[in-house]
């Protein structure tokens, strides 16, 4: 990652409940999704994975970052294999083994595809590939994170991860995997938003969907299973999209209670922030399971696969052509002129370092509805949680008035002492915001089955389950009301608002 720092009603009542045996037991109630049990029990599969050893030789993306029953999706692949076919995987808890399988091709011709051509002007990469096929989203693949495998007749295999939506879903929750920040760092083709050949002025100020995710191409998707997989093993009433969805569709995000962000949600455009700002001012909770969202402003125009398929960030306010044109749209930093929007106003707090190595989380508000059933107490430290980037209050920045310091916790980035900060506000609407402040709360939750890790934390699990199930509710202001506290960590808000 990028080395960076930012400027200065319903009681959670767990029941026990069992479909099947392959779904074990967890929290249900109101806001259970019946389908969501049902998907799970069906038969589960670790074929989803790609073995270490497995040769490197395919790569290829789609023209569909998400997709619904019914549409075509075309494939555009390279490799020097003969002949290769496309495996479907739904992402889930199946059983502990994380996938199903949904689907399989007939074996397609192999082809050698052009290289990629870079933009003279805004250095973009792009893959202007022949398409290889086509297939139709059946019926009968709900909803859900989904992995395309290419698997090549040498052994070779790598991923194209998409999102299969519901358009029509009024489903509680709504997570969104954030496709542009894994576009902004994918350097397939040599460049990134980050970087180039030569370094930071060499890279891209545009990257486009119309070529592969480098690596073994999954992009982000796998970072956020252990997530998924704890939603779906406790059947809670979720749906998924992706932050192209969001600003294609804002309005959408009225069919639900609560929009959840996962580890990295960095790259909004202004279509995004002003639905969810609206959405926010319906009753529509906001849960941030990680930090650095709603950093950069980027703008969006189509490819020639497709629309809107062309992620537009500057980041250098003079070398953006819609500077002192239409400085709404000039893609810096949301906090930054000519925008002056700091994230801060939407999260509560905002980001501010990167660099940060699984510090611990400090709970300093173990009384805060957030925190119950999970048996931590004001000085409980949860190891590990704060990694990478993280968040903070920023007194001096436009923050809610009623903001609520949950937990507090220190931190040192680039030998520069500071606090990581998770925190909630209620808006006027009833509405409530929660940002747990860091990108590393994620691998807390990595406790076994499908995904297991060292920084597991059954705290953890326990607090992103009662702040799911009670946002899933309703308005988390209506149950829960901010109670402010900032004062007591010595922040003093110098421009407090009322969302």
């Amino acid at each position: 990652m990028e080395q960076r720092r930012g400027v200065g009603v319903l009681a959670a009542v767990f029941v026990v409940w069992a479909v099947a045996a392959a779904v074990p037991s967890g929290p249900v109630g109101a806001t259970t999704a019946t389908w969501v049990l049902e998907e799970n029990a069906r038969p589960g599969t670790t074929a989803w994975k790609i073995p270490n050893d497995a040769p490197a030789d395919i790569q290829g993306y789609a023209d569909h970052v998400s997709a619904i029953r019914d549409m075509r999706v075309r494939l555009f692949v390279d490799t020097p294999a003969a002949t290769f076919h496309v495996e479907a995987y739904r992402l889930g808890y199946y059983g502990g083994l994380g996938g199903r399988s949904i689907w399989v091709s007939r074996e397609i011709t192999g082809t050698r595809q052009p290289a990629p051509t870079v933009d003279e002007d805004t250095l973009m990469v792009e893959a202007a590939w022949s398409r290889s096929m086509t297939f139709r989203v059946r019926r009968s693949w709900v909803q859900g994170s989904y992995l395309l495998k290419l698997v090549a007749s040498t052994g070779g295999q790598s991923y194209v991860p998409i999102v299969i939506r519901d358009d029509t879903s009024t489903a509680a929750l709504l997570i969104q995997h954030q496709a542009f920040t894994w576009q902004a760092y994918n350097a397939w083709g040599g460049a990134s938003l980050y970087h180039g050949a030569t370094g930071f002025e060499s890279r891209s100020r545009v990257v486009s969907f119309d070529r592969p995710y480098e690596g073994r191409g999954a992009a982000g998707m796998l970072k956020t299973l252990a997530l998924i997989a704890m939603v779906e093993r406790d059947g809670m009433d979720v749906t998924y999209w992706t932050d192209l969805d969001l600003h294609l569709r804002p309005q959408l995000l009225t069919q639900h209670r609560a929009l959840v962000l996962l580890n990295h949600d960095e790259y909004w455009s202004t279509a995004m922030r002003r639905g969810v700002e609206t959405a926010r001012g319906a009753g529509v909770n906001l849960v941030n399971l990680g930090a650095n969202a709603v950093y950069r402003h980027v703008r969006l125009e189509d490819s020639p696969l497709g629309r809107q398929r062309r992620v537009v960030a500057y980041k250098v306010v003079t070398e953006d052509p819609l500077y002192g044109v239409d400085n709404d749209e000039v893609t810096v930093n949301w906090r930054d002129l000519p925008l002056d929007e700091p994230e801060s106003a939407l999260l509560g707090a905002m980001y501010e370092c990167y660099g940060v190595d699984h510090a611990d989380m400090v709970i300093v508000d173990a009384d805060a509805w957030a925190f119950a059933g999970s048996g931590v107490a004001d000085g409980t430290h949860i190891p590990g949680a704060v990694d990478a980037e993280y968040d903070r209050v920023f007194p001096d920045e436009p923050t809610p008035a009623n903001i609520q310091v949950l937990a507090h916790s220190p931190v040192a980035c680039h030998e520069e002492p500071s606090m990581a900060d998770m925190t909630y506000y209620t808006a006027e609407s009833g509405a409530g915001v929660v940002d747990v402040g860091s990108i590393g709360w994620l691998w807390t939750l990595r406790c076994g089955k499908p995904v297991s890790g060292s920084w597991c934390s059954p705290a953890s699990q326990a607090i992103t389950r009662t702040i799911l199930t009670q946002a899933a509710a309703g308005p988390l202001g209506e149950a829960h009301p901010a109670e402010p506290n900032a004062a007591s960590f010595g922040y003093v808000l110098t421009d407090p608002t009322v969302p």
